[in-house]
């Protein structure tokens, strides 16, 4: 069974289009939930860079009013777990209106990612090599775009988490609260673009 990642934040798909087009930046921010501290300094210097811009995207998220927003029509429910949960709704959105982000399709993206990484085997932590097969065999990135494929992605978050989490039922919530979700996301991921782009550029440009 693939572990549950201890994580806020599983939202491959904004954090992989987030990357750029730097293979490196993007092996590193897909692993940045697997380095701890100041690990990230023992690997190659721009997959290090990937790692903190990882890190940089889950503050802005984590700190921005909109989101908050979001994670506030479902704290009473679900409690700690309502950030999981619009990470994944907000992949979702992102995946159902890829064309608004990306000139390429999401499809294509998808399977050039999933490459990248995998190329990048021997410095994926260990947990990240148990996710990663699972993540490719379920084509996670597309299949977020599909109500079923969160609500598959959602029993199967319930069923590792070590308590009664209800995230089954989240589902619901998507279908209830849609317009509202999606108005959210829609203006939160106007704002993270420009905040990271700029993050991005000076962090590639920096000689750390």
């Amino acid at each position: 069974m693939i572990p549950l990642v201890k994580r806020k934040n599983i939202n491959y798909l904004a954090h992989l289009l987030l990357s750029g087009n730097n293979p490196k930046i993007k092996v590193g921010n897909f692993i940045g939930d697997f380095i701890k501290g100041k690990q990230y300094e023992t690997l190659d210097p721009m997959i290090g860079k990937g790692v903190l811009l990882h890190r940089e995207i889950d503050f802005y998220t984590d700190n921005h009013a909109i989101v908050a927003l979001s994670k506030d029509r479902l704290r009473e429910k679900y409690r700690h777990y309502s950030g999981v949960i619009v990470d994944m709704f907000y992949d979702h959105y992102l995946a159902k209106n890829f064309e608004l982000y990306s000139s390429t399709h999401l499809t294509d993206f998808a399977q050039m990612s999933y490459q990248i990484v995998e190329s990048y085997w021997d410095v994926i932590p260990p947990r990240g090599q148990k996710m990663l097969p699972y993540m490719i065999r379920g084509n996670w990135l597309v299949n977020y775009g599909k109500r079923e494929g969160i609500h598959r992605a959602l029993q199967g978050l319930s069923r590792r988490t070590k308590f009664d989490s209800k995230l089954e039922y989240a589902i619901q919530d998507l279908q209830e609260f849609d317009s509202e979700f999606e108005s959210e996301f829609m203006s939160f991921f106007k704002e993270i673009e420009v905040h990271i782009s700029k993050f991005r550029e000076d962090l590639i440009n920096s000689s750390q």
